[in-house]
């Protein structure tokens, strides 16, 4: 993981307050070539807020943002001792069946907000949520089909370094699918969060981690999201 050179602070106990700058061009198969995108972007940890300190088998995550035309480009980057999910399909019940690693966006102009996941594997779940209501009973029931979105609503690409223990989730997610609009996101602000279900074979319960302040393990929790803010200045491009 590379430290993050930008003079956007992300505070203990305070919901993060990103300016995301846009990107330069990059190939988007090629690993490297997407880290070196994002080496400048400010890192947002996965923690455990809800807790005094983390607990036993807590392995670290970083999340780094930027866009680029009409969409939001993530790239996570997670140590994990096992990686696996056993999900073979869309839309399977990703936390429940092993390592994952989730993406919440609500623009401030819409109710409703996304949940999207994505597996070791490139596995995903694709989630609308009305509000932080009926995610909580949706959860809570495991009943989910109204809420689930079908086809390819955003692109994901995964690399799995089972030798050093880690593995790194690179995401588009087109304004389209948060705003409902094309609408330019030049200076418009999303809310935004990343969770991470942390699962090792043998240990009954996953590790679970979040970038938001999470007073209590819910990432429903949308006040205590962070803010995503779209600045417009120049894409430099690679040379």
């Amino acid at each position: 993981m590379q430290n993050a050179e930008s003079s956007v602070a992300v505070l203990p106990g305070r919901p993060a307050e990103i300016q995301c700058e846009p990107l330069p061009a990059f190939d988007r198969t090629d690993r490297e070539s997407v880290r070196r995108a994002f080496q400048s972007a400010v890192a947002c940890p996965l923690e455990q807020a809800w807790l005094s300190e983390t607990e036993l088998g807590f392995s670290p995550g970083e999340v780094r943002l930027g866009w680029r035309g009409g969409s939001l480009l993530v790239f996570a980057e997670l140590i994990d001792m096992d990686i696996f999910n056993r999900a073979t399909e869309l839309n399977q019940p990703l936390w429940k069946l092993g390592d994952v690693f989730e993406m919440f966006f609500k623009s401030d102009e819409m109710e409703n907000y996304v949940e999207f996941q994505v597996a070791p594997q490139n596995q995903r779940l694709q989630l609308s949520q009305p509000h932080a209501r009926t995610a909580e009973w949706s959860h809570r029931r495991e009943e989910f089909t109204n809420c689930l979105l079908w086809g390819e609503v955003f692109h994901s690409q995964t690399w799995v370094e089972a030798e050093t223990n880690r593995w790194q989730v690179y995401a588009e997610i087109q304004a389209r699918m948060v705003c409902g609009s094309n609408n330019p996101m030049e200076n418009t602000q999303w809310r935004f969060s990343f969770g991470r279900y942390d699962y090792t074979r043998g240990v009954t319960e996953p590790v679970i981690s979040s970038t938001s302040p999470h007073t209590k393990p819910d990432f429903h929790r949308q006040h205590e999201w962070g803010v995503l803010t779209f600045n417009n200045s120049l894409v430099i491009e690679n040379r």
